[in-house]
């Protein structure tokens, strides 16, 4: 599972999120015709850019499941999702602290956003463990049981 949190410039109906809102639905259908995709948090609109899980309003969530972190990896890095990363300065703040984190789930199990919370708190407040990891420690930290 990875789950990684982000903090908007601007309110999310502001015009100077446009670029990102309207790339929204293009990136969510990519992430769920690639090859590992399993599952990912939504609302009944499709995505998840309406759900409040934090006390700030500017906080966007994406929590998703994957096969392999290779999968994630060939996402995240590649078409229409890379051209997203590549211009997300225009509309994200930068992080003062760990936004990113990954840990293992049990086939069929769909982690909640509670649960997603959780380890990036373990994460910001523990370091990379077996349990709450990031893409560079994965090899290190993490094998799946």
């Amino acid at each position: 599972a990875q789950f990684n949190v982000a903090r908007f410039r601007y309110p999310s109906d502001h015009p100077g999120l446009e670029g990102f809102t309207s790339r929204l639905d293009s990136v969510n259908a990519l992430a769920e015709s690639s090859p590992g995709f399993v599952w990912r948090f939504q609302d009944e609109t499709g995505n998840a850019m309406a759900v409040q899980a934090f006390d700030d309003p500017r906080v966007l969530l994406n929590l998703s499941v994957w096969e392999t972190w290779e999968h994630l990896k060939a996402y995240v890095y590649s078409g229409g999702h890379l051209e997203v990363m590549r211009r997300r300065a225009e509309w994200i703040e930068p992080h003062a602290e760990p936004h990113l984190v990954m840990w293992w789930v049990a086939a069929g199990h769909i982690p909640t956003i509670e649960e997603a919370k959780a380890r990036l708190d373990r994460l910001r407040t523990e370091g990379p463990t077996r349990d709450a990891f990031t893409p560079r420690t994965i090899k290190k930290t993490s094998l799946p049981t």
